[in-house]
């Protein structure tokens, strides 16, 4: 089991508020919740500056002595839940850090092991809202081939894989980060 402090990782590069690539191509696909692919999820053109994330995680949390450098925040919800990269791994790279999701009704958990296995989620026609509000999925029998398909399949550096597996995995890895995350709100 992983422990890792969800409010401060040190060894968090400072210059690391670039939008990585595959991050990039995603949000200019965008997404049709009522046209039809179901994923409530509005990406940014680029990550929330430190401020803004330190102002969101104070609030969220009503902690306001953390700051909010372990997050790295790409979108949200129609309802204002984010979504962002969470540094869960000291020292590791961006792309291989956990994404999570924190709701704007308290919700949270962990969405993906890392970017990569991020876009295969979406891929498969799962955001980050519905993989912690309706739990693992069931397998799609066969996913239609969507411009996020074809995101994935440039960007990935992991095998497609059914969003079930990969969040299962996820949560696998970081079992007690919806605990964790709990303990920090006042």
């Amino acid at each position: 089991m992983r422990v890792v402090s969800l409010a401060r990782v040190t060894q968090t590069p400072d210059n690391d508020r670039g939008l990585p690539p595959a991050l990039a191509d995603m949000a200019r696909v965008g997404f049709d919740y009522d046209g039809g692919d179901g994923v409530d999820f509005e990406p940014y053109d680029a990550f929330d500056s430190a401020e803004e994330t330190t102002d969101w995680f104070r609030h969220w949390t009503g902690n306001h002595d953390l700051d909010g450098d372990a997050y790295r925040v790409f979108g949200q919800d129609g309802s204002g839940g984010l979504a962002a990269v969470w540094y869960g791994r000291p020292g590791r790279p961006l792309a291989e850090q956990p994404v999570v999701f924190l709701g704007s009704e308290g919700e949270s958990g962990v969405v993906a092991g890392n970017v990569s296995d991020f876009l295969w989620v979406l891929a498969d026609g799962v955001g980050p809202l519905e993989s912690v509000l309706y739990g693992v999925p069931e397998p799609r029998p066969s996913a239609p081939r969507t411009a996020l398909t074809e995101v994935a399949e440039r960007h990935a550096t992991t095998p497609r894989r059914p969003a079930r597996d990969i969040i299962a995995e996820a949560r696998a890895e970081f079992p007690t980060f919806t605990e964790d995350i709990d303990t920090l709100c006042r």
